[in-house]
């Protein structure tokens, strides 16, 4: 029986299933039985796994947005945010049983330009280099967009790194965020 709260409730279940085993692992079948909701109440809420799928990224992608604003409202100064987002970062990439960052996931199990997975996970990608060069344009260094990418390229080693080495890769990502942000905005 449709409820105002199945769509969230599928959604809840996929984002679960997905984090944890990757997309192509999980069937829908699976998601059925997980969720209890029947085929049809699925098929109700999205056509496909693809339409699925694509509403699992755009949450994960709103999880990104809170984390910036989230990182905006708490530090003070333009630098410390960056070294902020860098350790928040490593606290979603080192949690129990994480697998890095979904969306970065995705995009390796979707390699097709034209897929939708493929295409939200990209759009999403070029949205947070765009966030983290806002972030570096606040700060006083030379050239933010170097600053930005150097950063960027931080949290992705975290997100590849964090879920195999925990605690460790978490810290020396911070530290190198911190050396990173104060030799760029000398």
């Amino acid at each position: 029986m449709p409820t105002p709260d199945a769509r969230e409730r599928i959604l809840g279940t996929a984002t679960r299933l997905f984090d944890r085993h990757g997309v192509h692992a999980v069937g829908l079948q699976r998601i059925i039985d997980e969720c209890d909701c029947g085929k049809n109440l699925l098929y109700t809420h999205f056509a496909s796994k693809d339409d699925l799928v694509v509403a699992y990224l755009r949450r994960c992608a709103a999880g990104w947005d809170a984390l910036v604003a989230g990182v905006r409202a708490a530090s003070p100064s333009p630098e410390g945010r960056l070294v902020e987002l860098v350790r928040e970062a490593g606290v979603r990439a080192t949690e129990p049983g994480s697998r890095g960052c979904a969306l970065r996931a995705t995009l390796a199990e979707f390699p097709e330009p034209r897929h939708p997975a493929h295409r939200v996970a990209v759009e999403y990608l070029v949205r947070a280099r765009a966030r983290l060069r806002e972030l570096a344009a606040e700060t006083s260094a030379a050239d933010p967009d170097r600053l930005a990418d150097r950063i960027m390229t931080i949290i992705d080693g975290l997100y590849a790194n964090g879920p195999i080495f925990g605690d460790d890769t978490a810290k020396a990502a911070v530290a190198f965020a911190e050396d990173v942000v104060r030799a760029e905005s000398r």
